[in-house]
């Protein structure tokens, strides 16, 4: 979670409301009442092992084994709570890992009644050189997601973007964005909406991925010829492999 925004959290949160983190195994917001993850209590704070903080929000953890439900988070059954039982959950670094986020999203709304919302950027997803030189974004991230006022939009994270350099930043624009640009965020009260972006076809795909990309940032015309000229020469070596073999 940005640092950012843990004092304003925690400024929202009254010493006797009800608090969820949702997915918190990583780096568990402390001041949270109950925890839901799919990963152990015993083995919490996971980000310690890599050199991040442990966990956020407070010294002292709230939450204990008891409450510490471990579960599907995306399985289709209601999570184990009733409507509005939290005045406020948070669901921080969460929703781009997960294979049904949509659901995530609607039990949030059910079972609380206000809460926080952060994802990384849609930007910071889209540039190559975060975790490996020819990977966009990170390699077990499964959406794009991006957000307008209280609205959530998810796109599947089409494997084409990273195929072709148009489809994704360069190392060097990740480099240059703010913590505050990598990531997006939303404080949300009662209800928010969201949402599934489906492109049908290959070309509609990469016209999305490329559009986004270039309305962001201009790539030189050399490198475009010099895509072509491989991509040209990977396609004549492919025909001749074929002939001879």
């Amino acid at each position: 979670m940005l640092e950012s925004n843990v004092e304003k959290i925690l400024a929202l949160i009254k010493p006797n409301h009800v608090v969820l983190d949702v997915g918190g195994w990583a780096c568990p917001f402390n001041r949270a009442n109950w925890i839901l993850d799919c990963s152990p209590y015993e083995t919490r704070g996971y980000y310690a092992t890599i050199g991040l903080p442990k966990s956020q929000g407070h010294e002292k953890e709230y939450f204990t084994p008891d409450t510490w439900v471990q579960r599907d988070v995306c399985a289709r059954e209601p999570w184990p709570f009733k409507d509005r039982f939290f005045d406020f959950s948070i669901c921080s670094q969460t929703l781009e890992d997960t294979r049904d986020p949509l659901f995530i999203c609607s039990e949030l709304i059910r079972t609380s009644k206000r809460g926080y919302i952060e994802v990384p950027s849609r930007v910071a997803e889209s540039c190559r050189g975060w975790e490996r030189d020819n990977l966009a974004g990170l390699s077990h991230h499964r959406w794009l997601i991006e957000m307008e006022g209280t609205h959530i939009s998810f796109l599947q994270k089409f494997h084409m973007i990273h195929a072709a350099f148009d489809l994704s930043f360069p190392a060097s624009f990740l480099r240059r964005l703010t913590e505050l640009e990598k990531n997006s965020f939303l404080f949300w009260e009662d209800s928010f909406t969201f949402e599934e972006i489906i492109i049908h076809g290959l070309e509609n795909q990469a016209q999305n991925l490329r559009q986004f990309v270039a309305e962001r940032h201009h790539y030189p015309s050399y490198r475009t010829w010099l895509d072509s000229a491989k991509r040209e020469s990977r396609r004549v070596f492919n025909g001749l492999a074929r002939r001879l073999g």
